[in-house]
Parts: C-alpha cells; structure tokens; sequence
C-alpha cells in the first residue's frame, strides 16, 4: 500500500505536508522517508495506487493473447533515456502479452505533429495507444476521437483536458513527480550545508508533470531551509531545452554572481546548466534535477556539478502501462492513477540507482567514469 498524506492550498503548508519534515529539516531523513510513500496525486487529483498492485493472472494473460492485439506508443519526446526506458518496458512487456507494437512516434514536443501522430495510427486501427499527451488542450480532439473507436488508452503522466479515468481511458501511470522535486531540493540543501543562494530553471508550458516538479522543489526550499534564497528564476520552452537552459543559467549567473546552485527540471535542461557552469567558470556550482540520464550520471560520477537528482523509474513504469492496457482488453476494473516512489540519487548510489531505473547495468561510460 503507497501513504500519501494530504495536500494543502498554499505551497508552505505544501511543501511542510509532502516533505514530511518541519522548518529547518534534517535533508538526510526526509530523503529516506521519501523512498517509502508517494507524494503526487493524479491528473484529476486522484489517490496513487501502487505500481506492485497491477498484476494479470495466467488465464488472463491467455485470453489476452489469443486476441492478437494491437498496440502503437505515441510519445512527445524521444530523445532522452527516460523515453527510451519507456518504450523499452512497454515492449518488453507487450511481447509478453501476445501484444504486437505497430508503431512509436516521436512528437518533438509539438502538439500538431502528435496530432498528426495519432491520425495516422489511427488508419491502422489499433486496440491500445499508450501516449503521453504534449498538450493536454491541443490533443484532446484527436485522443477522443481515438477513444470514441474503441481504442483502450493509458497515459502516462499527462491526460488530455476533461478525460476521466473508466471512461475516455483506462489509466495513467506517473512516477511520484512532487516527491522527485521534494528529493531534489533536500538535495540542494544538503549540497549546500542549508545556506546560500539558488536559482530554478522551470519548463515554461501547461504540463503536468514538470509543474508538479517545479512546485515541489520551490515549496519544499521556502518551508524548510529559511536560510537558501531563491534568486533568480527562468523559463524555457524548447524544442532545444539544453540550449535554453544553458542560456537562461548563464543570465543567472551573470546578474546573481552570488548563486550557489541551480535547480533544473530534468536532465537535458540540467546539461545546459553545465555547459553554463563550465563556460562562466563556476567550478563550485551545484546542480540538482530529476531524471537519470546518461549524460548528468557520468557528470556524477566524475565529482561535477551534479550532486545528486531524484529519479523516476521508466522501465517499470513501462511495464506497468502495458499491463493496464491488458486490463482495458479484458475490461478489468483498473485503478484511476498509479504511481512508483520517488527514487533519490547521489554519486555514492548511482550504480544501483541505475540498475533499479533501466533494469541494466550502468553503461560503460558511467562505470569508468566512477572517480
């Protein structure tokens, strides 16, 4: 069973609530409690079910593959190891099921080209699209119509604007995104001794999961370590959000040389704040974020900037939507919203870190990277 306690309307009761610690709070213990509950509610506010609970049995498994089912994975972005990891687990699993995977696009993080997507799919009259929405408003239309055949949807994260879950779509699955933001700034403040100046790089769009981040990090910071300053705060909206981070941290950096650590929302971004780092000469910059990406773990390795991150657990959450969609086949009940625990992650853990997020060992550039 995932424990969640409850959420508050404004963000220092928020953060005091989700973190589970008081002003001036001790970064090591609230990182350990946090591997032990769910932070996040769903889309729609919804009570987590834990990722453990969804299981097929064998008969079930049977019937679902004599179906012969169809299956396509529309995601908004599939540049980064997160999605890979995605799309790894859901294949995996669907090879399980009998499922056959008839496509997987690539949006760009462009709702008209996910729009686009979907059409087209759509001509190859699948039985499951499991998709993250880029847009929850600019998608919806072409979602519901997807619905409206009879396709079984699962999403991850995101939902389109006015689905509810039993009803338009099966499920959707989330790591604990606000517990991700609340591990990345008890690890800021751990970095930092619970004292200095910081600044946030935030994505600058309607989207739920990264909001949620954003929310966490900044609450958490404000309601327990009075002595860290928020101090400069930047938006990007990509396509290229390397590229805008390392922009946007660069004017941080320039106009606040007194900062001491940035915040990003994930790890491309995060890659951006390095290049900054290194390119303003602040060797003593800390950078945390969230997701275990190749390129900020070897940074980890190697003693950089990056001191730690909380990372969600894609493989997993792959499988997991994979499984919902043979719920949605066999119109088995299936819970609202799934979650999986937030995951921190330092150097000292980040070869089992790894292996517990993309069920492999560390990849050969991590390993000898490790100092």
């Amino acid at each position: 069973m995932i424990k969640r306690r409850n959420l508050f309307g404004c963000a220092a009761a928020l953060a005091i609530a989700l973190s589970g610690a008081p002003a001036l709070a001790d970064p090591a213990a609230a990182l350990a409690a946090l591997q032990e509950t769910v932070l996040s509610k769903g889309p729609n506010g919804e009570t987590p079910a834990a990722a453990s609970s969804i299981s097929l049995s064998e008969e079930e498994l049977q019937k679902i593959r004599s179906m012969n089912a169809t299956a396509a994975i529309v995601m908004h972005y599939g540049g980064n190891d997160w999605s890979q990891a995605q799309i790894s687990g859901l294949t995996a699993q669907f090879e399980k099921m009998g499922i056959k995977v008839i496509a997987v696009t690539d949006a760009g993080f462009k709702p008209e080209k996910q729009v686009a997507d979907i059409e087209t799919i759509m001509a190859q009259s699948p039985d499951i699209i499991v998709s993250i929405p880029t847009d929850p408003v600019a998608t919806a239309s072409a979602f519901k119509a997807a619905a409206d055949a009879g396709v079984q949807l699962v999403f991850m994260d995101n939902v389109p604007s006015g689905f509810t879950a039993g009803n338009e779509y099966v499920a959707s699955v989330s790591a604990d995104n606000y517990g991700n933001g609340v591990a990345a700034a008890h690890l800021m403040a751990k970095a930092l001794n619970e004292k200095g100046e910081i600044g946030l790089v935030f994505h600058a769009a309607d989207f739920f999961v990264t909001r949620q981040r954003y929310d966490a990090f900044k609450a958490t910071i404000e309601a327990d370590y009075p002595n860290i300053t928020i101090a400069a705060e930047q938006g990007i909206g990509g396509p290229d959000f390397s590229g805008d981070a390392d922009r946007a941290a660069s004017a941080m950096l320039t106009s606040n040389p007194g900062i001491d650590g940035i915040w990003a929302v994930w790890d491309v971004p995060a890659e951006g704040v390095i290049a900054a780092a290194r390119a303003n000469g602040r060797d003593n910059l800390v950078i945390t974020t969230i997701d275990l990406g190749e390129n900020v773990a070897i940074n980890m390795a190697q003693g950089g900037f990056v001191y730690g991150l909380g990372a969600q657990r894609p493989f997993d959450q792959g499988v997991t939507e994979a499984i919902l969609a043979g719920y949605g086949l066999l119109d088995k009940k299936a819970p609202a919203f799934v979650a999986l625990p937030a995951l921190p992650v330092t150097k000292e853990t980040l070869l089992d870190a790894w292996q517990q997020v993309y069920r492999a060992d560390a990849t050969d550039n991590i390993q000898n990277s490790m100092q």
